[in-house]
């Protein structure tokens, strides 16, 4: 009985509606080892997740669920593959299928359209999307948005930046269906790289947008900026892998700042609170690169803490890793904020 008990009480404890989301690029091209899973690394990724009982979810269906706060169990997972290269379609696509496990490509299609060599070609597309594959919008030409051209003003900016949002969610509703993706619309970051005018805009134009900083989502994450865990040859073997499927997402009331680009090299203070959660907020740990960061609890009963480092912050993009141990399950919360640093300020 008592037995039963603690059984009973460590399953309410862990957070409804939390899942995992993995990204993915390339499969079987080892000339391209940061955005490449071997074959098979991923066969044992697929084989663990069939094996310990996880579910993979189409992810249109978590992000419904997500939106309207409705349960989700424990151990699901949603597969994401971005930018449309041909071995999505070569080798990750029969391996998925023989299993049944449902995913989303998000096509980059300025790409396709200029049938660059190791792409898919629409007729492909279109195969795998007959097939029940999620197509969603990656944007025409996968560039850097956020970082505008030389002498660009801002409404200049914002209307390039739209252009090729709305470029993309066109172009795969002519090749493929003219209902492609439409409930819910479903964009991701190219680079993972964004900012709070793109979210807005985003948001304002009905779609649910992924980045690619690491960590599980829930109720309480961003729906203009889902976190995916991106998986390439050196996290992608399996304990790093299965680590990361379990994984729960800390439950954030606030976070200050939102908009993750920045100038120059300080490295920002991150500003958090928690809704009440089941972690051990003791072992709260952050990392900036491989260097610990400075931890303060602001208001302990608030769950308030303040994450700051005298580390500066590198060119381009980069991330603070959080995590900490559940109190009794053995799993960790894990949360991740981005950060684009820009050379110089673009207004």
């Amino acid at each position: 009985m008592k037995i039963l008990l603690a059984a009973f009480f460590l399953i309410i404890a862990l957070p409804a509606n939390a899942a995992v989301v993995f990204m993915y690029h390339r499969f079987g091209e080892g000339d391209y080892p940061s955005t490449n899973v071997t074959l098979a690394q991923f066969k044992a990724q697929l084989d663990f997740l069939q094996r310990e009982g996880f579910q993979v979810w189409p992810l249109p269906k978590l992000v419904m669920h997500l939106k309207q706060r409705e349960p989700v169990p424990d151990k699901v997972v949603a597969i994401t593959i971005d930018d449309a290269y041909v071995s999505v379609f070569e080798h990750a696509f029969p391996m998925l299928q023989e299993r049944g496990m449902p995913f989303t490509v998000f096509v980059a299609t300025g790409a396709v359209d200029r049938e660059l060599s190791g792409y898919m070609s629409w007729a492909q597309l279109r195969a795998l999307h007959a097939a029940g594959v999620t197509l969603a919008n990656h944007g025409v030409s996968h560039d850097y948005l956020v970082r505008r051209k030389s002498g660009e003003r801002a409404a200049e900016w914002m209307q390039r930046v739209r252009a090729d949002m709305v470029g993309g969610q066109s172009r795969l509703q002519e090749e493929v269906d003219r209902d492609v993706n439409e409930s819910p619309r479903l964009f991701a970051y190219p680079f993972g790289e964004y900012d709070l005018a793109m979210m807005d805009m985003l948001e304002q134009m009905g779609y649910v947008a992924f980045g690619q900083h690491s960590g599980p989502v829930g109720v309480h994450d961003n729906l203009r900026a889902l976190p995916r865990f991106p998986v390439n040859e050196r996290y992608g073997e399996l304990a790093d892998f299965s680590l990361k499927a379990r994984t729960l997402p800390f439950p954030v009331l606030d976070v200050s700042p939102v908009d993750p680009v920045v100038t120059g090299a300080v490295a920002p203070v991150l500003e958090l609170q928690f809704a009440e959660n089941s972690a051990n907020l003791a072992q709260f740990t952050c990392y900036l690169g491989g260097e610990r960061m400075q931890v303060t609890w602001t208001d302990r009963e608030e769950r308030k803490v303040e994450v700051s480092s005298e580390v500066p912050l590198p060119a381009g993009r980069s991330r603070y890793n959080c995590t900490a141990p559940h109190q009794s399950a053995n799993r960790w919360y894990w949360y991740s904020h981005p950060w684009i640093r820009l050379e110089e300020d673009s207004d």
